[in-house]
C-alpha cells in the first residue's frame, strides 16, 4: 500500500503553505486545494476505519465563498461535524510533505490502533463550483490508493450530504434517519411538511433567493415533493443560474443580505412580501421584508430562533410535557441582546453561550431536550432528545388540543434535518410556524426591537496575542485590555461589545451593540481603535 500511496500523493504534490482544519474545514482559492482533498481522502479512510467501517461523508464546497475559492470537510457517522481530535490529523496529514505521506499515514494508523484490513466507507458529494470535478479526482485518487469503497453522490447541498451519511449509518435499524437517496430527502421533507402543515395555508408566497448555487436546482425538485401551492405554500425561486458559474453568491444570498444588511440588487419584492435568502451549499437562511414604513427589515437567526422556540415551546406546554422536557437556546456572542432578552424574559427559555462554529453549539444543544441553535448569520438547527423523541411518541393525549401539539411536534421531528443546518429544511419550518400563527414578517418582525449593531474587522500585526474566554466574550490577554473595553461598554446604554481573533487572518472582529445607531458606532469605533493600539504595542 505504501507505493500505492506515495505514487498517488506525487500526483498532488503540495505546494509551500500551511494548511488548517478550521470550523468550515479547509477552505481556500481553489487552484490551492489539489495536493489538501488527496489528504482528506486518506483522512475519510483512517476514521472510516478506526469507527469500524462506518461510512464517512466528505463534501467538497465552499459556501457563501466566491466562486473561485473551494473547501473541502469531512461528515461524522450521525451527520455531525468531525469529532475534534481529527481535526488536528487532518492538518498533520495536509501539511505533510509529499513524500512522507505514507509515513505520517501509516504513524496516525499506528498511534490510533486501526486495523488496515477493516473495510473504509466513504460518501462525497460537491457544489456547483467549476473546480469541483478537478477535487473530486483528487479525493478518488487517494481513496483508490487505500483501497476505500465510495460512493459518489454528484451535486448536493451540504445538508443533504450530512443527511445521506447518517441515513447510510442508520439504515436497517430502530434509528433509521431515512431512505439512503436524494430522493429519500425530498420524501421525507414533504410528507413532514404536509403533516406539519395540517391543511393551513400560507399568507402569500414566499420568495426565496437561491445565491445562483446548488439550492436552486434542489429547491425546484423539492417542490415535487410539497403539497400544490394552493392547498398549502406558494414557492418562488429567483437566483437560480447554475450554469454562470462567475455569479454564485455575487450581490445576492444569504451572506450578502446579513452583511450589508439589504435586499439583493436583483430582488423584485414588494412591500411586506416574505423573501429570502440561501447560501451559496444551502446551509443557512435568512428572511427580510421591505417595510412600507421602515424600510428593510432583517429576520435573521436570531429570529428564527426565538421563533422557533416560541412555538416549539408552546406546543409542548400543550401537550402536556413542560415539566418532563427542558428547552433551551444556544447563542453566540454575536446574538442581538434584544433576542437574548427576548427568550430569556418574554419566553421564559434559558439562553447559553458558546463560542463561534456550529460545532460548539450543536454540542450545547444536545444537552437539552430540545436544543435550539442559530447563528446569527443563518446557520443552525434544532436537535431532540430520546427522551423528547419517546415523549412525542409514547404520550396518550387527553384532549383533541393535545393530541394535535402530539402530531405537530412529531411532524417537526421529522421536517427538522437534526444533523446540520439546513436552508430547505429550515425555510420549510419557518414557513409552517407562520401559518400556524397566521403571521406576516411584520408580526414576526414585531415581538422585539433589535439593538443597532455594528461589526468592525481590525487589521492586527499577530491576532495571537488576543485570547478570549466566557465564550468568546471577553478578552483574557492582553491584561487589561478588557477593563477598558468595560469602561467604554459602560458610557452607553445598552452598551455591549467585544472583540475576537479572526480564525483564519490575522484581524479582530469587533462587535458593538448600544441603544441608538449613533451610540453603536461610537462604540464599535472606540473598541477597535483600542484594539489597533494594543495590536501595535505588542508587535
Amino acid at each position: 500500500m505504501d507505493a500505492k500511496i506515495l505514487e498517488a500523493s506525487q500526483k498532488h504534490p503540495k505546494p509551500d503553505l500551511n494548511f488548517q482544519y478550521g470550523t468550515a474545514g479547509f477552505r481556500m482559492k481553489a487552484n490551492l486545494l489539489d495536493s489538501v482533498v488527496f489528504r482528506v481522502g486518506l483522512v475519510a479512510a483512517l476514521r472510516s476505519r478506526k469507527l469500524g467501517g462506518q461510512t464517512i461523508g466528505v463534501m467538497i464546497t465552499a459556501s457563501h465563498n466566491p466562486p473561485e475559492d473551494n473547501g473541502v470537510k469531512l461528515v461524522d457517522p450521525m451527520g455531525e461535524m468531525l469529532e475534534q481530535a481529527w481535526e488536528v490529523y487532518s492538518t498533520e496529514l495536509a501539511n505533510a510533505k509529499t513524500e512522507d505521506v505514507p509515513e505520517v499515514y501509516h504513524k496516525l494508523e499506528k498511534s490510533l490502533k486501526i486495523d488496515p484490513k477493516t473495510p473504509a466507507r466513504v460518501i462525497y458529494a460537491r457544489d456547483t463550483r467549476p473546480s469541483g470535478p478537478a477535487l473530486v479526482r483528487s479525493l478518488v485518487d487517494a481513496l483508490e490508493a487505500v483501497g476505500a469503497e465510495y460512493t459518489d453522490y454528484k451535486l448536493l447541498t451540504t445538508p443533504q450530504l450530512h443527511y445521506l451519511t447518517r441515513c447510510t449509518n442508520t439504515e436497517g435499524t430502530p434509528q433509521s434517519y431515512g431512505e439512503v437517496s436524494e430522493k429519500g430527502y425530498y420524501k421525507k421533507l414533504g410528507a413532514a411538511f404536509a403533516r406539519a402543515m395540517k391543511g393551513k395555508k400560507a399568507r402569500g408566497p414566499v420568495i426565496v433567493d437561491c445565491a445562483n448555487g446548488v439550492g436552486g436546482p434542489k429547491l425546484a425538485e423539492l417542490l415535487k415533493y410539497l403539497p400544490p401551492a394552493s392547498e398549502g405554500l406558494e414557492i418562488k425561486i429567483v437566483n437560480d443560474d447554475v450554469l454562470k458559474s462567475e455569479i454564485l453568491n455575487s450581490d445576492c444570498g444569504a451572506d450578502y443580505v446579513k452583511t450589508k444588511q439589504r435586499a439583493p440588487p436583483s430582488s423584485k419584492a414588494g412591500p411586506n412580501e416574505r423573501c429570502c435568502s440561501l447560501d451559496g451549499d444551502a446551509d443557512r437562511i435568512i428572511y427580510y421584508f421591505n417595510d412600507p414604513t421602515h424600510g428593510f427589515r432583517l429576520l435573521d437567526g436570531d429570529r428564527i430562533a426565538s421563533l422557533s422556540a416560541s412555538f416549539i415551546g408552546d406546543l409542548v406546554r400543550e401537550a402536556g410535557l413542560a415539566e418532563d422536557l427542558k428547552i433551551g437556546v444556544v447563542q453566540t456572542a454575536y446574538a442581538n441582546g434584544a433576542s437574548t432578552k427576548y427568550v430569556e424574559k418574554t419566553l421564559k427559555i434559558p439562553v447559553v453561550f458558546t463560542p463561534t462554529g456550529v460545532k460548539w453549539l450543536h454540542h450545547a444543544a444536545t444537552k437539552f431536550d430540545v436544543g435550539v441553535y442559530f447563528e446569527a448569520n443563518g446557520h443552525g438547527t434544532i436537535v431532540f432528545s430520546d427522551q423528547a423523541l419517546k415523549a412525542f411518541n409514547t404520550t396518550d393525549p387527553q384532549s383533541p388540543a393535545q393530541k394535535n401539539a402530539l402530531e405537530t411536534l412529531r411532524a417537526l421531528t421529522e421536517l427538522i434535518n437534526q444533523t446540520v443546518g439546513d436552508a430547505l429544511s429550515d425555510m420549510l419550518l419557518v414557513e409552517t410556524i407562520l401559518a400556524h400563527k397566521s403571521w406576516t414578517p411584520k408580526e414576526w418582525d414585531s415581538t422585539y426591537t433589535d439593538l443597532p449593531n455594528r461589526l468592525v474587522r481590525v487589521e492586527v500585526p499577530d491576532r495571537s496575542i488576543f485570547k478570549t474566554t466566557d465564550a468568546e466574550r471577553k478578552l483574557s490577554a492582553p491584561e487589561g485590555v478588557q477593563a477598558q473595553i468595560d469602561a467604554l461598554m459602560a458610557k452607553f446604554k445598552d452598551g455591549r461589545a467585544f472583540a475576537r481573533p479572526s480564525g483564519t487572518e490575522d484581524a479582530l472582529r469587533v462587535y458593538a451593540e448600544a441603544a441608538t445607531r449613533s451610540e453603536a458606532d461610537d462604540l464599535a469605533t472606540k473598541v477597535s481603535d483600542l484594539c489597533k493600539r494594543e495590536g501595535e504595542r505588542y508587535s
